[in-house]
């Protein structure tokens, strides 16, 4: 996959889109790859992570830390994995598995009560002090069954958030 999207093949839009679970359509596809070949400035095919920085919407987004702690840089059928999570045709499962892996600070498949405070002190700044967000965190997960020191996994988020709606939803706009 070249750098212009008339190197997209028919070939390669289908390929990515299956890659995504069809969370995006052929035209939004062709869209993202334009956008992808913008923000690879050199030309390489992979954009290191804090090139996206660079994206105003994306660097005022108080969990864009927690984001690029999640990555190392992408190459445009991982950038399609990133965005489909925001898609309006991303299953709720998808979001939930997105949300799960922004939690999991250290990447082990467990959320611990250090992981979320690391979250949560990104989404507070300093609006929180550290022993309100420990204070709170505390009565959240015990209201929810949990302890300090539980280790959260991918079923307890589904098992949370399964029955939400939840809304995490961006547009792809199509020339």
């Amino acid at each position: 996959m070249g750098n212009t999207s008339s190197m997209l093949t028919q070939y390669d839009i289908e390929e990515v889109q299956q890659h995504c679970n069809h969370a995006f359509t052929q035209q939004e596809i062709v869209s993202l790859y334009e956008r992808f070949c913008q923000l690879d400035r050199n030309n390489c095919g992979f954009i290191p992570s804090d090139e996206f920085l660079s994206i105003p919407e994306f660097a005022v987004n108080p969990l864009s830390q927690s984001l690029l702690r999640m990555l190392d840089g992408f190459n445009f059928k991982e950038f399609i994995a990133f965005l489909s999570a925001f898609s309006p045709r991303a299953t709720l499962q998808n979001k939930i598995e997105f949300i799960f892996k922004v939690y999991d600070t250290d990447c082990n498949g467990k959320v611990s009560f250090d992981d979320i405070l690391t979250v949560l002190r990104d989404l507070t700044g300093q609006y929180m002090s550290e022993d309100q967000r420990k204070e709170v965190l505390a009565q959240v997960l015990e209201e929810a069954g949990y302890t300090k020191g539980s280790f959260l996994v991918l079923s307890d988020f589904t098992k949370i958030l399964g029955n939400s709606d939840l809304k995490m939803e961006a547009e792809v706009p199509v020339d």
